[in-house]
């Protein structure tokens, strides 16, 4: 709760009172802790506390005397009691803060980060979308946090969901971004920056040219969010970790949803704009552009568990030299790189289209990017296996080339998502 530090202690002193027979007095958080030790004395107790960090003092130097105070109280009475005590946080920053070197809960508390769910356990959230594709489709909006399952896993369209959960000023996630983003000092630099980064992974360089600003003062901004959990930055397969070809990518797909297609209109939405209008010219049109970029991880991980690789990544870089001298193609991407004992066995392409994939995919893997990938510093098997996966599946000219090869795999995507 984000209510005053003494208003919970009074609602804890309120909830401690059935078990403990008497209503304790709660004058600050180290009674809290010796009320809940001295009270599982006799008997196992689990206690869990949501956003710890709310009720400490916002000042640095009263939270670190608060925290202290706490500490002593938990080595007096820890040995005697046998209480299970959960500590919980939104802000990844403050909690990773307790757990600091010379922070005074230092070596008291064992980490434990809960990550998004995956696709498939996202299902159990969606029982009344039973087709994979649409289930993909939701889960690609939402991502795997519990909460955005739980709002927009509901049977319905997803533009009706969407359009009544996120995009009406009065829906539970419209002001979503603002909300995980309350924490931070200069708000409006990381919401540019998140914009930026929601339609796709980014250099540092392309970031810093849209802002205006250096590659030196963005790196400083992108270093918070990336200890917010919500950006990362990622390194082509097999690229050295100092190398400057890295990409920051957004992690959370509803927040590359919400920065890409509400926070740019929200202004507009609270005018008047019609939330069905905003999905039907804006959202729609791009939203197989969106939902491609959550089914390349899908097909990195199902390649992963699938193809006997122990390691799976995108891979980008230059294109072959005489293509580049005459401009016909400066760069080549492949979505899928996977390595197998130090060297690539496994290379393919994710495609989230209606339209079905065609024998030209196959002729531009081989034809350009696995010749541009075999001067990359990576070691390629001389037959490396191509994984096609093709939301639109694919055109009898690409099956009948699948026929003849045993190193070439069309993925049925339905049975990849269902398994």
């Amino acid at each position: 709760m984000r209510t005053a530090p003494g208003a919970q202690l009074d609602d804890f002193a309120d909830r401690l009172e059935p078990l403990l027979g008497v209503r304790p007095a709660l004058n600050g958080l180290p009674d809290l802790f010796r009320v809940l030790f001295r009270a599982a004395r006799d008997q196992k107790i689990l206690a869990v506390i949501d956003e710890f960090p709310y009720l400490l003092p916002t000042a640095e130097a009263e939270a670190d005397r608060e925290l202290t105070a706490i500490a002593s109280v938990w080595e007096e009475e820890r040995d005697s009691s046998r209480l299970k005590l959960v500590l919980c946080g939104s802000l990844v920053a403050q909690m990773e803060s307790l757990l600091a070197e010379r922070g005074p809960l230092h070596g008291r508390l064992r980490p434990h980060q809960l990550a998004p769910v995956n696709f498939a356990k996202a299902r159990l959230f969606m029982p009344g979308i039973p087709d994979p594709l649409k289930a993909f489709e939701r889960f690609a909006v939402t991502g795997g946090m519990p909460r955005y399952l739980d709002v927009l896993g509901t049977p319905g369209s997803l533009a009706d969901v969407v359009c009544e959960r996120v995009l009406d000023p009065n829906g539970a996630l419209f002001d979503e971004g603002r909300t995980i983003l309350e924490e931070l000092r200069e708000p409006k630099t990381y919401f540019s920056i998140l914009q930026e980064l929601a339609t796709g992974d980014k250099e540092i360089g392309e970031i810093a040219a849209v802002q205006r600003s250096e590659a030196a003062r963005v790196a400083k901004y992108l270093r918070v969010l990336e200890t917010m959990r919500l950006t990362d930055r990622r390194l082509p397969a097999g690229a050295d970790p100092r190398s400057r070809t890295s990409h920051w990518h957004l992690r959370d797909p509803f927040l590359r949803f919400w920065f890409r297609f509400v926070f740019p209109f929200q202004s507009d939405l609270e005018s008047g704009l019609s939330p069905r209008t905003l999905w039907d010219t804006e959202i729609a049109p791009a939203l197989s552009d969106h939902v491609g970029n959550e089914f390349e991880e899908f097909a990195r991980s199902w390649v992963r568990s699938t193809q006997g690789t122990t390691r799976v990544d995108a891979w980008w870089g230059n294109a072959l030299d005489e293509l580049r001298r005459t401009k016909q193609r400066t760069s080549e991407e492949i979505d899928i790189v996977g390595v197998a004992r130090r060297r690539v066995t496994v290379v393919g392409e994710a495609r989230w289209r209606t339209s079905a994939m065609s024998v030209d995919h196959l002729e531009e893997i081989e034809t350009y990017k696995l010749p541009a990938l075999r001067r990359s510093p990576l070691t390629v098997a001389a037959r490396p296996r191509i994984v096609l996966l093709s939301r639109g599946g694919y055109t009898d000219g690409l099956r009948k080339a699948a026929d003849g090869r045993d190193d070439l795999v069309l993925v049925d995507v339905p049975d990849a998502l269902s398994t």
